[in-house]
């Protein structure tokens, strides 16, 4: 084969520091707006971006010539350093370190869009940590 191809699908999660409520309604928008031009500025594609007044979850497909922590920490710092120009929160914005990463096959990609579309509604019923729990054992008990 003289070409490589690679469709590697990312559904990521990560939370503000200390898991302040940074992200009000107000803001949202703007918010997601830098997260979504930053991870397309590392080459990769955007599907969904939503999350909750303390975390954020996107879908993108991964670029290859990029690791997920090389994209990760690029959206961060660069979506943290423009929301602090634009004293866009009264305190100093920041996320937290570490994030959660999972791949996701082609035929759940629809079910994880509207997973993320719908996280008022879904955090209306699950606390942020009930979520993640659940994320991490559903992923975890596959390994093995």
């Amino acid at each position: 084969m003289s070409h490589s191809f690679n469709k590697v699908w990312i559904h990521a999660i990560w939370s503000t520091k200390e898991r302040h409520p940074f992200i009000l309604s107000a803001l949202e928008n703007k918010i997601h707006g830098f997260l979504w031009h930053e991870i397309k500025e590392t080459g990769c594609v955007v599907r969904i971006i939503n999350g909750m007044e303390d975390h954020i979850h996107a879908l993108f497909l991964m670029n290859m010539q990029k690791s997920i922590a090389d994209v990760i920490k690029h959206v961060k710092g660069t979506s943290s350093h423009l929301i602090n120009q634009q004293n866009l929160t009264k305190e100093k914005f920041a996320w937290q370190k570490g994030y959660a990463a999972y791949s996701v096959s082609e035929s759940q990609l629809d079910k994880v869009y509207y997973y993320i579309k719908n996280q008022k509604k879904h955090h209306s019923k699950h606390s942020f940590e009930e979520e993640y729990n659940l994320l991490v054992s559903l992923h975890s008990s596959r390994l093995g």
